[in-house]
């Protein structure tokens, strides 16, 4: 009588482990700035595949600046008096602009999202947060395009600066700050609502009333007292008015420690808020 042989059966081989891509607490300041760096890069590659991406930042400056000087310059500043109106218009558009370009970052994110795009993200390895930060960091670059189209406009239409560079630097900084804290905001909706029409819809809603209940186009004076009250306590009020005293002299620590503060709420209520929908649908 024959025996079969058995043949010992091969040990299984064991998996390596596989890390989880959610978490981020492995994931060092190095790392992290590596991974925005590239994703920032990328995004950039975007806009130069797709130059048309730039047009709002491109044109809204040219035609915000000439529609309200020649439209509402002589009714406010008197007629002839139109490059008064225009050193009074150009800081307060700053903060219109900063809104208006932070807005996009939120369609942007939600186009992503139906494309498919964050699918490839989340089979990397990568910090949840860079894919949000990486946004900003390119949509601030685009913003500074259009505040400084917004401020050569400004110049050749007759607006005048009474103070120094370091002023109007200043100026710049301050609404690029309040501009990558809204920034947060619409990318809160954009992770929120289902279709990127949704997110235009949304914000218009809201930028509405921000931007003409305050002291970007006219001054208050001449409101009735209850929007008074509303333009005071409107960020977008002071960050003009903060602006224009940079821009042409007079006190702004009152006004510059409100957009700071305003910003520094914004970024710490809506930031985590948006990283935390993020990781959750991705």
């Amino acid at each position: 009588m024959s025996t079969a042989t058995l043949a010992k059966p091969a040990p299984e081989r064991q998996q390596p482990p596989q890390p989880d891509l959610r978490d981020e607490g492995r994931i060092g300041l190095r790392g992290n700035l590596r991974h925005i760096g590239a994703l920032a890069r990328r995004n950039m590659l975007q806009i130069k595949q797709d130059p048309e991406s730039m047009f709002d930042v491109l044109f809204m400056p040219i035609i915000f600046t000439l529609l309200f000087t020649f439209v509402f310059g002589g009714a406010v500043a008197g007629k002839g008096n139109q490059s008064e109106y225009v050193s009074y218009l150009v800081p307060g558009l700053m903060a219109m602009m900063g809104m208006n370009v932070s807005m996009s970052v939120g369609t942007g994110v939600n186009e992503d999202f139906q494309k498919g795009v964050m699918d490839r993200f989340r089979t990397m390895p990568i910090a949840r947060s860079s894919v949000l930060v990486a946004k900003i960091v390119v949509e601030i670059g685009r913003m500074l395009v259009a505040f400084t189209i917004l401020l050569v406009v400004g110049l050749i239409l007759g607006m005048t600066v009474g103070t120094s560079l370091l002023h109007v630097l200043a100026a710049v900084g301050l609404s690029l700050l309040f501009g990558a804290s809204l920034m947060w905001i619409f990318i809160l909706i954009g992770l929120t609502v289902k279709t990127a029409q949704a997110v235009q819809g949304l914000a218009m809603i809201v930028l509405m009333p921000l931007q003409f209940g305050s002291s970007i186009f006219t001054p208050t004076s001449t409101m009735p007292g209850w929007l008074q009250t509303f333009t005071d306590y409107n960020p977008l009020s002071n960050l003009a008015d903060a602006a224009r005293g940079l821009f042409m002299g007079g006190p702004v620590a009152h006004d510059v420690w409100m957009v700071l503060a305003w910003s520094a709420v914004i970024t710490l209520i809506t930031a985590p808020l948006a990283i935390r929908k993020f990781r959750s649908k991705t």
